[in-house]
């Protein structure tokens, strides 16, 4: 085994999970786009990208939960695949240094076989969400918030390709609390909930009378969780805390 690289036993690949933000101007930036920057950025960087078969071979990379247009986020996930690296630590330094003002790597750990990608792995999802200036509602909002929890259902009409209908959002509200003139807010992120913070504050300001005004939010995702608990009894930690930051002896990845 070269000084270059450390290979992995036998013929599988290495799966990796890449955590990073995104924020300023690059959050008017799609999905799509912010896909097609990483694989050109792992070009740039010289990573050892694992590929799939067939006539027309693509980058094996998945993302987690898209991130809306015009979000920022302190904790977007892409899982990736390659044949060989150095260390998580060079992975992170060759991504940064081949990124762009407005994404920034965060952290690189191998995952362990059998480990779900990010996409399937998604349970629930962190937001702050603060008014711009001007655009606040005029209640109060940290004496209402309680009689608004209290609901037994919170329902909202939601648009669907086969036209509307109504949606109960209580039970995909974790957490959601004001504080320091924000609202944090853990919600529902897997593909049968996905409820987007939007739709909690525009709820919220409907029970009492109000109207959200057009381009008034400011929001973040904080971070993307997967569940390692059952429905029941949720066990929520986040994408990153599943796998290894480092090779342990021998090139193998393990579940720590």
């Amino acid at each position: 085994m070269g000084a270059e690289s450390v290979l992995r036993k036998g013929m599988h690949h290495m799966k990796l999970r890449i955590k990073f933000n995104k924020y300023g101007p690059i959050r008017f930036i799609g999905h799509l786009d912010v896909m097609r920057f990483f694989q050109k950025a792992i070009r740039r960087a010289g990573i050892d990208i694992a590929y799939t078969g067939g006539y027309s071979p693509h980058q094996i990379m998945s993302f987690a939960a898209p991130l809306s247009v015009g979000l920022e986020s302190n904790g977007e996930y892409m899982d990736i695949e390659v044949n060989s690296m150095i260390s998580c630590e060079d992975i992170k330094d060759r991504l940064n240094k081949a990124s762009v003002p407005g994404i920034k790597i965060l952290s690189v750990k191998i995952l362990p076989e059998g480990a779900g990608n990010a996409m399937a792995s998604v349970a629930a999802a962190s937001y702050t969400v603060s008014f711009r200036q001007g655009r606040e509602p005029k209640l109060d909002i940290a004496s209402t918030l309680p009689d608004f929890l209290s609901k037994e259902h919170i329902i909202i009409t939601k648009e669907t390709k086969k036209g509307t209908r109504e949606v109960d959002l209580k039970p995909g509200i974790f957490e959601l609390r004001w504080q320091k003139n924000s609202f944090f807010m853990l919600l529902d992120a897997s593909s049968g909930g996905n409820i987007k913070p939007g739709q909690i504050i525009e709820a919220f300001l409907s029970e009492y009378g109000e109207a959200l005004q057009e381009n008034a939010l400011l929001i973040t995702r904080e971070d993307t969780f997967t569940n390692l608990g059952t429905q029941e009894e949720r066990q929520l930690v986040p994408l990153d805390a599943i796998g290894l930051s480092a090779l342990p002896e021998g090139g193998e990845a393990y579940e720590s």
